[in-house]
């Protein structure tokens, strides 16, 4: 009875755009290599391009821009051809590329409007001759299906150096390859004839394989449906045809349509979700659709949609791009000599574009991988979380919070002017507003005569704040690489692969501890009074026996470095005076108590003795080193702990997890959280941090589409949600948060950026104010900061910073521009917190005691506070006559009065220049 059953999708109707929704100023070739040629992310569109021999790649955007029309631009990949092309499932701006030149590249693309990236993320370099095929695995991240000519290799991007696995040669060239939706099982056809089904995890030759293809011209192989596979190709009378296998049993198909006589070869394209099977020839003007069933009948033709133009690629775009609500089941995009061709797949209802229709959307896969490329490899078998596409439980984009509006003194009750909008009144006026009219930005009455109104105390400040935005004192902050004198350099064997819950590396004000590649899970440890070049070898380590989790230096004690293995023990190292003169085998302690393998480890901030870990057991527990024992075990975690976090007092503990949620747990009172609240939707990774004086908890992680963003909660109202958010940018990569109690600044980058954010934090709207940020030469591997001791304060130093790249060591130094440097700036610098010095033991914590750090002054005794500097008398400047006469276009009326604004929002503190004035002489007045 099921070819009766009905379908809710046997009446999708293809609509190709008409030719002013075309993507123009395209220059596709006509290629001989088994790539689609074009390959479309939520956001992006890539594709072959004639131009430099085919070397290079198109690149455009799914949607119009806001004029709509398309920009279309062109990346230089490859020094060959390029053969294929896949975006990332996981990142909609990662683009892997491979080539006849025999390289795999990953490129971090941006929009077609911006500058394009002059060089690739990753390089591979398989050496096995031509490359055809690159496929990105559906349910890991970092990892690549790469065919060769007659091998398929399974790569790991953070490993560039090998394959994790080169599979069983084919017995003549591979035409295609395809991995199963839930990433266990990976398809290959063959010009040999032969289908093959491996599983790279277990072996390296194929657990299903049998000569089922009739022809040796060009195939296809796809997995659809469960255990499906459908292929497509040639029979021995050359007819094109279309084949559906039962993996388990390759020895014969179990349903065929043949789609006629001709010579291009036939691309397929599947959508899991509405089970539908399009399918168009290379060099055809045609679009078959058919839907496919498990049962007779297998294929049921649903739509014959013929365009303008031959095809030379075809590309769908992802689930999460469509018009949903005119009910847009599919979308592909028609790659042509000169053009791109959006075809709409819709099904007719009546309702459409007022309402969602569930029944056509089911939940659809996610765009957050569900483990990493080495959970993967190592058995694991996470399928990624499906989303809903009803927009109304989309989440909403995150957005600043914009200020709220003020209201200008002179002007009652109304609202500010928008920015950017005219207005018939400029806040800017005179002090006496009987003495001169209003101004507008284009008015000539004042700015033409040379005089530059002054703000009045009462209206002036906040009406130019209100138009300028928020402010900070620290926006024009400054990151400078300091001298190459202080680096450390000829760091070899770096290791480039820890956990993302690893910061990667950690400092103190002695010693830099460096993970390294090397087998034993080694450290090396460096002397920040010894600088410079590093010997080639013969470099003592610690040897840890077991890989590095991850690892912390013991805040008040600058000889001990606890490191978490894979074998779940804590390890303390003690490290010599003077550094490391040989290489270190035994640890002066082993924690043992965890089950599974160790996320993260963190020193208590006031009591020495203290550690805290988290593991893959899902519990976090607390240890006293000084008796080596565990003292406490938090429960209440139900997945992967991201980040923990002290309270500035050592009070409370935060956390932030997999299962989507932040807690706050007072370890001695309750092995439970006290409070429970609902944390960032995306499962890549956290981090939490304590700020504005413990009242607020900063989390930085990834929404539901993988972008990154800075979450804001209450510390006393977890459960309330977010306070305020604002996004950062789309990449993998976990942004780590430093945040400097001192000033409100939080200073944050990833493993792998290139940028570090900075942003002054408040504990009112808007929160965020977004400062300047610092660019790196080349991307580095994180940043680890030092006591507020080591800045110098002459330089207007507020932080300084170690920033690891792959060979060095180099301190950044972050300033705020100040003019008047001879002065101590107390503005920033209050009193700082030692916390290098212990507060507490950890006896006297765990049985109730409470401390607090001491503070001392960082101002040199030979410098005079800013706050006592001598007030300069203003001078009332008067222009020279010619400028009176002088007509002055509307671009320089505004720029003399936005300088005006600027200059009084310098320095807020100086006298307005009318309160030293009682008057003028008599011989000032005109005769």
């Amino acid at each position: 009875m099921n070819r009766f059953k009905t379908s809710k999708f046997k009446n999708t109707t293809p609509k190709v755009a008409k030719k002013d929704g075309w993507i123009n100023n395209v220059r596709a070739g006509s290629f001989s290599c088994q790539g689609n040629h074009i390959k479309a992310s939520s956001k992006l569109v890539a594709f072959n391009t004639e131009q430099a021999g085919g070397g290079m790649v198109g690149l455009t955007s799914v949607n119009p821009a806001s004029n709509g029309q398309w920009a279309v631009t062109q990346i230089s990949c490859h020094s060959d051809l390029v053969t294929d092309m896949d975006f990332s499932p996981f990142d909609e701006s990662l683009l892997a590329t491979c080539s006849v030149d025999e390289t795999v590249k990953l490129w971090r693309l941006c929009d077609p409007e911006q500058e394009q990236p002059s060089s690739p993320e990753v390089i591979l370099n398989p050496g096995q001759g031509r490359l055809e095929v690159v496929h990105f695995h559906p349910t890991s991240s970092g990892l690549l299906a790469v065919g060769t000519s007659k091998s398929p290799l399974i790569w790991d991007t953070s490993r560039k150096d090998a394959p994790l696995a080169a599979l069983e040669q084919h017995g003549d060239q591979m035409q295609s390859l395809s991995w199963k939706q839930d990433g266990s099982l990976l398809a290959s056809s063959c010009k040999d004839k032969m289908l093959r089904v491996f599983d790279p995890r277990a072996q390296l030759t194929p657990v299903q394989s049998a000569k089922s293809l009739q022809s040796n011209k060009d195939s296809r192989i796809m997995w659809a449906k469960d255990d499906l596979l459908v292929t497509t190709g040639f029979d021995t009378m050359r007819s094109r045809e279309v084949r559906l296998w039962d993996s388990r049993k390759l020895n014969s198909s179990i349903g065929s349509v043949s789609l006629g006589t001709s010579s291009g070869m036939l691309i397929p394209l599947f959508d899991e979700d509405t089970a539908l099977l399009l399918l168009t020839g290379m060099g055809e003007a045609v679009i078959d659709c058919f839907e496919l069933s498990s049962s007779e009948p297998f294929f049921t033709q649903v739509s014959h949609c013929l365009t303008d133009a031959s095809t030379r690629g075809v590309a769908m775009v992802p689930k999460h791009a469509l018009d949903v609500m005119s009910c847009e089941v599919m979308r592909v995009l028609q790659l042509t000599d000169s053009c791109i061709v959006p075809v709409s797949y819709q099904v007719p209802r009546k309702t459409s574009g007022k309402e969602f229709h569930e029944d056509l959307y089911p939940d659809t896969v996610g765009a957050t991988p569900a483990m990493s490329a080495e959970e993967w490899w190592q058995g694991g078998n996470k399928q990624v979380d499906k989303v809903s596409l009803n927009p109304d439980k989309r989440p909403k984009p995150l957005a600043k919070l914009a200020p709220a509006k003020k209201k200008l003194a002179s002007e009652g009750s109304k609202d500010d002017p928008p920015r950017g909008c005219s207005t018939s009144s400029s806040p800017v006026s005179t002090p006496s507003s009987s003495a001169a009219p209003s101004r507008s930005p284009s008015s000539t009455s004042s700015l033409s005569s040379g005089f530059v109104p002054s703000p009045s105390p009462s209206q002036g400040i906040k009406a130019i704040q209100n138009l300028l935005g928020p402010t900070s004192k620290f926006r024009h902050i400054q990151g400078t690489v300091m001298h190459r004198d202080t680096h450390i350099t000829n760091i070899r064997n770096l290791n480039l692969t820890t956990p993302g819950e690893c910061d990667g590396f950690c400092v103190n004000r002695q010693r830099v501890a460096v993970p390294l590649s090397i087998s034993g899970g080694q450290i090396a440890i460096y002397e920040r009074s010894r600088p410079g070049r590093q010997p080639d070898s013969d470099l003592p380590t610690i040897q840890n026996s077991v890989n590095v989790a991850d690892f912390s230096w013991d805040p008040f004690d600058t000889h001990r470095l606890a490191v978490a293995g894979d074998d779940a023990k804590i390890r303390l190292w003690r490290v010599p005076e003077g550094g490391l003169k040989e290489t270190l085998t035994e640890p002066e302690l082993i924690l043992r108590g965890h089950t599974e393998k160790i996320y993260s480890v963190r020193f208590h901030p006031l009591a020495s003795g203290i550690l805290v870990s988290s593991s893959y057991d899902l519990t976090v527990r607390l240890w006293n080193l000084d008796s080596g024992e565990q003292v406490k075990r938090l429960t209440g975690h139900e997945d992967q702990v991201f980040g923990m976090a002290w309270s500035p007092d050592g009070k409370l503990l935060a956390t932030v997890c997999k299962d989507g949620k932040v807690r706050i747990y007072d370890p001695r009172k309750s092995a439970e959280p006290v409070q429970e609240g609902p944390g960032p939707e995306g499962h890549r990774g956290a981090r939490v941090v304590w700020v504005c004086d413990g009242k607020y908890l900063l989390v930085s992680g990834f929404d539901s589409r993988s972008e990154r963003g800075l979450y804001l909660y209450s510390a006393g109202s977890l459960s309330a949600g977010t306070v305020a958010s604002t996004p950062v940018n789309v990449s993998p990569s976990t942004l780590i948060p430093h945040y400097d109690p001192d000033t409100g600044v939080v200073i944050l980058t990833g493993k792998g950026d290139t940028r570090v954010y900075i942003y002054e934090l408040v504990p009112e709207e808007p929160y965020f104010v977004e400062c300047s940020s610092f660019n790196s030469p080349e991307p580095h591997k994180g940043l680890a900061f030092l006591p507020k001791t080591e800045c110098n304060v002459r330089d207007v130093e507020i932080a300084v910073a170690l920033m690891l790249t792959k060979t060095t060591v180099e301190p950044v130094a972050f300033r705020v521009p100040r003019v008047k440097k001879e002065f101590f700036q107390d503005d920033v610098y209050p009193d700082t917190e030692v916390w290098w010095e212990r507060a507490l033991t950890a006896s006297a914590w765990l049985s109730g005691s409470d401390g607090q750090h001491k503070k001392i002054s960082v101002k040199p005794k030979d410098m005079t506070p800013v706050s006592e500097a001598p007030k300069e008398a203003p001078v009332r400047k008067y222009l020279p006559s010619s400028v009176y006469l002088e007509e002055k276009t509307d671009e320089q009326k505004k720029e003399e009065l936005l300088t005006a604004m600027v200059a009084k929002l310098g320095n807020m503190d100086d006298p307005l220049p009318q309160e030293s004035f009682q008057g003028v002489d008599e011989d000032e007045w005109d005769d």
